[in-house]
């Protein structure tokens, strides 16, 4: 899976269903790219077009239960990763990580606003 598709599917997951012009925008592709990519991944099951019920012109990218298991292993695989590295650091360097954390947040938080999404 190429890193625009998993990065996509991981938008739906942590944003909700979107149009398609609003995933082009926040993944940095075209319009057309992101029409191909989702179509891509529709045929494989992993994110389904349904109409917005507010506007009945308007079709929304929504992800399949397939999609949000595959962000879920995905997500797991680079928990267990980190997880494995870090019990191979020394105590003090665990600290500093620890330390870290919450200017991590703030990261990710500021990341999720500049990328349309909720607050973590």
């Amino acid at each position: 899976m190429s890193v625009t598709s998993a990065a996509t599917l991981a938008t739906l997951h942590r944003t909700g269903p979107r149009r398609i012009t609003d995933l082009a925008a926040t993944e940095g592709v075209t319009q057309p790219a992101m029409t191909t990519l989702v179509r891509v991944m529709e045929e494989s099951g992993l994110v389904e077009r349904r109409g917005d019920p507010s506007d009945r012109r308007v079709t929304l990218v929504c992800l399949t239960e397939a999609g949000a298991s595959y962000v879920r292993t995905r997500h797991q695989a680079g928990v267990d990763a980190f997880a494995r590295l870090i019990d191979e650091l020394p105590d003090d360097e665990v600290e500093a990580l620890v330390a870290a954390l919450p200017a991590l947040a703030h990261l990710a938080e500021l990341e999720d606003r500049d990328r349309g999404g909720p607050k973590r």
